[in-house]
């Protein structure tokens, strides 16, 4: 960031690929380029907080130039490469317990069919509820070890709340072969254990633990498709990601491990 673009926005805020270096906080708010859906969202929010859920950022204000305020969450957010604090399984059991909260209150709030909400991770089966679909690592704030909220819903869509579990799992289990996992999470995590606690702190039924290894699968083929979107349409961000994390040889590694491991995963989830 530039001495000018300080003064000028605020502090810049890390983290993310889409707005990477477009997001600054001043003082108690955070400006940020508003997605297509801001209005919807900005409604959603302001609903989510009228039943109960306290844990996303307050809307301020769309501003002339295309840009959103926010009431800025303080906490700690975890950056790649991901420290061990933030792979706990206390970490992991309170991001389930916030994300059935999310859902919780997002099921009795009527999504606006009006919005145009982005398609690229939505769940393709549709649904009722307004799922983030990007509950990375990224995009959940800490604090004394535990989620407390999450952020950047730029992503969100209808869809069933089992898709975001599913999208979830991806990131915080996380759902990679060893080789592609080492590259930015702590050595040793125990994924069919971790996959367990993330279905048990949300509180999935037996029939979406059935479900669930499939559904990941399907979430990763999407997750696949929405990269490959942007680096045909030449995003530099994505291409440079693509390339320093082994390009497409290790998203085929990945879906294979996925499919070679799904029995593993669902007596995981089950007994």
């Amino acid at each position: 960031m530039t001495a000018e673009d300080e003064a000028t926005h605020g502090e810049a805020l890390a983290g993310g690929m889409v707005n990477a270096g477009a997001v600054f906080r001043r003082g108690s708010l955070v400006e940020r380029p508003a997605p297509p859906t801001a209005r919807a969202l900005h409604a959603h929010f302001l609903a989510l907080e009228e039943h109960g859920f306290d844990a996303a950022p307050t809307p301020v204000q769309l501003t002339a130039d295309g840009r959103e305020q926010l009431t800025y969450i303080p906490g700690d957010v975890a950056l790649p490469p991901f420290p061990r604090w933030v792979m706990t399984e206390t970490a992991l059991s309170s991001v389930g317990s916030l994300l059935r909260r999310l859902h919780d209150a997002s099921a009795a709030i009527t999504v606006d069919t009006r919005a145009a909400w982005p398609q690229a991770l939505a769940d393709p089966a549709g649904g009722r509820i307004l799922c983030h679909n990007d509950v990375c690592l990224e995009n959940v704030v800490f604090r004394d070890g535990h989620a407390t909220a999450l952020i950047d819903f730029d992503l969100a869509a209808p869809g069933r709340p089992l898709w975001d579990v599913a999208m979830t799992a991806r990131y915080w289990v996380p759902m990679l072969d060893p080789e592609s996992a080492a590259a930015l999470y702590p050595v040793g995590l125990d994924v069919p254990r971790r996959l367990r606690l993330l279905a048990d702190s949300y509180g999935l039924s037996l029939q979406e633990r059935a479900e669930l290894p499939g559904i990941i699968e399907q979430a990763t083929a999407s997750c696949r498709a929405f990269v490959t979107d942007r680096v045909t349409d030449g995003d530099p961000v994505y291409t440079q990601a693509l390339t320093e994390r082994g390009g497409w040889q290790r998203w085929d590694r990945v879906q294979e491990w996925l499919e070679a491991h799904h029995e593993m995963f669902t007596t995981a989830l089950l007994d």
